[in-house]
């Protein structure tokens, strides 16, 4: 420990003298365990934009002497730091993606304690793409959502965009289906529009509803491809239809997936709930501050989670803007706007 003779010195010299000796004192060494350039920049990033993240959100600063990386701060913070690229080293020698909301979701983990969970989230496989690549979850959220699919035999899933929500559900339905858990999948959303009158939509059925169906495609596109969605389709293995083509059926051996649930009006819901038959899964996903219904019209989803939210044979899960995994500019927009919100709601009335 260095100490530093105070006597004759104002108090703007001691100031100076002691913000010199917590930088001093605080700036740990931590030797890189990584082996090659690309790891190198992996873990920098371009223009060594990760390292600057890292010093933002954990309020350090950072610094490379050959293999050294020198970490300066109060001590908390350095520590914080330390801890997540330790972490982020050892992602990066597995082969494991490193971008910038990785990081900041290690460093949200690191500050609850729970950075090494991190491993935990990325060691199991969800499914794997027609492609070959390996989907695993991203957060301990999108963990917790899936754990409760396979759980459960109807699982209500709420958050903003970009939580994987629909994707997860549609992973585990096709991984279901090649394990012969299940003899079809079915996918269904309202056909409501998003703020805006599309008016008339010539074509037969399919192509009317082809435009609120097709984030449902797409995900099935991903894991089956094209040519084996299309197959399956036709034999009735895959159906993907409008919400009110569920009325007067009872599934059973399905994986049956309802999509942009806040958009479904109260008699909907419990029409679409009372459709589950016999050894079928169901999972509802939505986001309740992105209902798209009339003015003063009760989302469905909502209703539902207040009635059924306490049935302990039901999984309910709720992801936050934490769990988003698009890009990292989502996550703030989300944050924003569940700010302003809560700040309007909080406002006397005048």
């Amino acid at each position: 420990m260095r100490y530093i003779e105070t006597e004759g010195c104002d108090n703007a010299e001691l100031l100076r003298y002691e913000r010199k000796y917590i930088r001093l004192a605080m700036t740990q060494r931590l030797m890189l365990s990584v082996d090659t350039m690309d790891a190198y920049m992996t873990l920098f990033g371009f223009n060594d934009q990760n390292v600057a993240l890292i010093e933002q959100e954990c309020s350090v600063t950072v610094a490379l002497r050959g293999a050294e990386l020198l970490i300066s701060g109060e001590e908390n913070d350095v520590l914080l730091a330390q801890s997540v690229i330790e972490k982020l080293c050892d992602m990066i020698r597995r082969g494991d993606l490193v971008d910038r909301s990785r990081i900041r979701y290690a460093i949200a983990l690191a500050r609850e304690g729970k950075v090494d969970m991190i491993d935990e989230i990325l060691r199991s496989v969800v499914a794997i793409t027609h492609r070959g690549k390996q989907i695993r979850c991203k957060t301990l959220g999108q963990q917790e959502y899936v754990q409760a699919i396979r759980d459960h035999d109807l699982t209500f899933a709420v958050g903003p965009a970009g939580t994987g929500k629909t994707y997860l559900a549609m992973a585990l339905a096709v991984v279901a289906l090649k394990n012969k858990e299940i003899e079809r999948i079915v996918l269904t959303r309202p056909a409501v529009e998003a703020g805006e009158k599309l008016g008339f939509l010539p074509g037969d059925l399919t192509q009317k509803v082809d435009p609120y169906l097709r984030p449902l495609y797409d995900a099935l596109y991903d894991f089956m491809g094209v040519d084996s969605y299309q197959k399956l389709v036709e034999r009735g293995v895959v159906e993907v239809a409008p919400l009110a083509y569920m009325r007067g059926r009872t599934l059973s051996d399905s994986f049956i997936i309802l999509d942009e649930a806040q958009n479904t009006t109260s008699e909907q819901m419990k029409m679409f709930l009372t459709r589950l038959g016999f050894n079928s899964k169901v999972v509802v996903t939505g986001d309740v501050t992105q209902t798209d219904l009339p003015f003063g019209k009760r989302s469905g989803l909502a209703e539902a989670l207040d009635i059924l939210g306490d049935i302990p044979e039901i999984g309910v899960v709720r992801l936050t803007s934490k769990d988003v995994v698009r890009h990292e500019l989502v996550q703030r927009i989300v944050d924003a706007y569940d700010a302003y919100y809560t700040e309007k709601k909080q406002a006397p009335k005048t």
